[in-house]
Parts: C-alpha cells; structure tokens; sequence
C-alpha cells in the first residue's frame, strides 16, 4: 500500500497546480489534491483535509493552503509525517493601516470578480504572481485563468473571508517536530524568500529550497525543479 500525500492547493486553485508533481509521484504516493469547496474558515478547511487523509501522511500546502496545513499541525501534529510548505505565510492581518490596506485590496478584487466574472479579475491579478519575465508566457497564464474561473465568485469570497480572518499561526511554526522543508520562488513577491527564512528558523528539522526563476505560481512556472525539491523532501 502507498503512502499518501495530501496535496492543498492555495486561494482559487485545484490539482492544476500539482500537476507536474502528481505525474511523477504517483507510482509512489496516493496523492491527494483536497477541495475547500465553499469553507470560508482556515480550520474548516484543515478539518477537511483531516476527514480526507489516513492515520498519517505527508502533506504539502501553497500559499493560502500552507495556511491550512499550518492549521493540520495545530489539530493532529502526531498524524504528518513530513511537511512541506510552499509560497505561503504565518502572521495574522497585521494591526492598523497594513492591515486595513491588505483588507481593502482583497475586497477589491472579490467586487471586481462578482462584477466582472472571474476570469477578469484574474487576468489583472495574476500579473503580480509569476515572474516578471513569464508576463508574456500566455500559456501559463491561460493556464493560471482558466484554473481560477473554475470557480465562482462566491467561493473567492470565502476564501478571501478565510485569508482575512487568518490566525496567527507562529505558536504551531515552534511547535513542528516532522521534517519540514519550506518550498519559495526567488522572485516571490507576496511570499518572499525572507519570509520562509523567518519561518524555518522557528522550526526544527526544517530545510529551506528556493526555486529559482520563479514568483508565487512556482509550481506551475518551474515544474521540474519544484518535482526535484519534491523528490528530495519526500526521500
């Protein structure tokens, strides 16, 4: 019997994103790709994951589902066996102006995607996503779109609701006794290489990778490496 790997995709995402990874995993992992369907709620979502995996297994999360499986490790630690943590973060919404100005940003965009649909929202959004030098890399970021517009703007509300309302998850980062590797592309602007630093100097057992040439989508816009970095984590 396999193993199992979870596999939690980030805000507006689905097993597009792991594509690469699931190919060349397979024969080896049962992987997993979870769907928050409508949760609007990061513990929600991790209760889910909870509900869909075996007694143990290794997990992975990007962005927004680095978040959830942040809040795995806070529910059932004793269940991950490794963990990977990728183009994501672990402060809470910041006190004050910072906060206020991510908060009016995000609701921005959730306006724009029940005004405009999805798929035009995502067209602008993904811009600051990728690699300045992929801009014009139109089937990525076909691929990106389509991938968002799969979902209505109802669920980009939620997720959006769930980001916004996200706990501070630094008691859980010290609390991480499986070997983790933090996964971030060098260009990340959202989620930058620093940040990672920061989080796994907090925990033990971590390892840091940076993919090269690559923003936040970095799996999708390096696969080979991010499947390599995969490959050493899970060896």
């Amino acid at each position: 019997m396999k193993p199992t790997l979870m596999l939690l995709p980030g805000l507006m995402c689905d097993h597009t994103v792991w594509e690469d990874q699931i190919a060349a995993l397979s024969e080896a992992w049962d992987c997993i790709v979870v769907d928050y369907e409508s949760d609007d709620n990061l513990v929600t979502m991790a209760k889910r994951v909870l509900n869909q995996a075996p007694d143990t297994f290794a997990m992975a999360g990007h962005s927004m589902g680095g978040r959830v499986a942040l809040e795995v490790m806070r529910l059932a630690p004793e269940k991950v066996q490794r963990l990977a943590l990728l183009d994501t973060g672990y402060a809470a919404l910041a006190e004050g102006e910072a906060g206020e100005k991510e908060v009016k940003g995000r609701m921005a965009r959730v306006k724009t995607a029940h005004d405009q649909g999805v798929a035009a929202m995502a067209r602008d959004w993904v811009t600051g996503m990728i690699h300045p030098d992929r801009l014009n890399d139109t089937a990525l970021i076909n691929d990106i779109i389509t991938m968002f517009d799969r979902k209505n703007p109802a669920i980009f509300e939620a997720q959006i609701k769930a980001l916004i309302e996200r706990p501070d998850a630094t008691p859980v980062l010290a609390s991480i006794d499986c070997p983790t590797t933090f996964i971030v592309g060098r260009q990340d602007a959202w989620s930058t290489p620093e940040q990672h630093q920061a989080m796994a100097d907090q925990v033990r057992h971590s390892r840091i990778e940076i993919i090269e040439n690559a923003g936040h989508m970095s799996t999708m816009e390096q696969p080979r490496a991010m499947t390599e970095a995969f490959w050493q984590w899970l060896s």
